[in-house]
């Protein structure tokens, strides 16, 4: 049985056979290899990308998806162990997870950050608990760690662009927001990119700094990648020359820091003067125009950021087939 949750259940080689496939399959299409399937999707917070990329990728492959949304239509799911289960999640996934099993082929689950406790955050716990207890194979949607299929979908756009990922220069840069939010996505960014073998750059004020566990797990995919990871206050230094830029806001490491401190942090038409010419600029979506980042980069040719959405399509149906048919 094969999970896909996190990117280290892929590591070096893995991330390169998804890639390789995915390219491949953008030129011909396999057809209908999830004939007859079906992915049971839970959902604890909401989603346009994820979920219309996960049913279409079914759909067209010929199977079939069970949405269920957690406490809207569901249940609310308890998943600590030990709890006492006398407020409002009325069912827990020891006994969930497992029946979902017996109707479905596969799980997906999406879930996000509490924001409440750092390291409880980076222990990723509602996805560990429906590692727990499955019977059929599951793979993330994000949850409070990782976007792995995100982070993919990113390293496909920089080998479209690019031609391809090792050795390729690409910037994460922190961006403002009204509001702390997960570190699931420069998490994913980091870890693929330096699984892919990039140059990677991290760029972020002080006291935004991305978890110590996920920054050791990114060291050791490098070594085995050949990637070069820096880290630095500087985004100027850090876009200089850079072949993609990946602006995304994330929640502060640090108590004392704030997301409204830094608006000089917004990327704008300007700041892509300092990248490689013909750079890419790529985003998870979605974002708050002129909060994270000018309408002078969303609306310039070097905007990337719809057909990054549409990579996930692409990444996600070869994940599937691997997950279903061994593929």
């Amino acid at each position: 049985m094969r999970h896909y949750t996190h990117i280290a259940d892929l590591g070096v080689a893995g991330v390169e056979r998804v890639l390789a496939r995915a390219l491949e399959w953008k030129r011909a299409a396999p057809g209908r290899h999830l004939d007859g399937r079906v992915l049971g999707m839970v959902f604890f917070n909401p989603s346009l990308r994820t979920r219309a990329s996960f049913e279409t990728a079914m759909l067209r492959g010929g199977g079939n998806a069970v949405v269920l949304d957690v406490g809207a239509g569901v249940w609310k799911l308890e998943y600590r162990d030990g709890a006492v289960m006398d407020g409002d999640r009325a069912e827990h996934v020891r006994e969930a997870v497992p029946v979902l099993g017996r109707y479905c082929d596969a799980l997906a689950v999406r879930t996000f950050a509490a924001l409440e406790d750092f390291d409880t955050d980076n222990a990723d716990p509602v996805m560990r608990a429906f590692r727990s207890y499955t019977s059929v194979p599951l793979v993330s949607m994000e949850s409070a760690r990782e976007h792995p299929c995100q982070g993919l979908a990113d390293m496909l756009s920089v080998h479209e662009h690019a031609g391809a990922t090792r050795g390729v220069p690409v910037t994460l840069t922190w961006a403002p927001h009204i509001k702390p939010l997960p570190h699931a996505v420069p998490n994913s960014f980091l870890l693929t990119a330096a699984a892919a073998g990039c140059e990677v750059r991290i760029a972020h004020p002080p006291g935004f700094e991305l978890h110590r566990s996920v920054v050791a797990e990114a060291e050791a995919l490098a070594a085995a990648s050949g990637a070069k990871l820096s880290f630095t206050h500087d985004q100027d230094a850090a876009l200089a020359e850079s072949q993609a830029v990946y602006a995304k806001a994330w929640g502060p490491s640090a108590q004392n820091a704030s997301v409204s401190a830094h608006p000089d942090w917004m990327l704008t038409r300007e700041r892509l003067d300092r990248l490689a010419p013909e750079a890419a600029f790529l985003h998870c979506l979605p974002l708050r125009r002129n909060v994270e980042v000018h309408d002078s980069v969303l609306d310039h040719p070097l905007s990337k950021v719809v057909g990054n959405a549409g990579n996930r399509f692409d990444v996600q149906r070869v994940l599937l087939d691997m997950m279903l048919n061994g593929g």
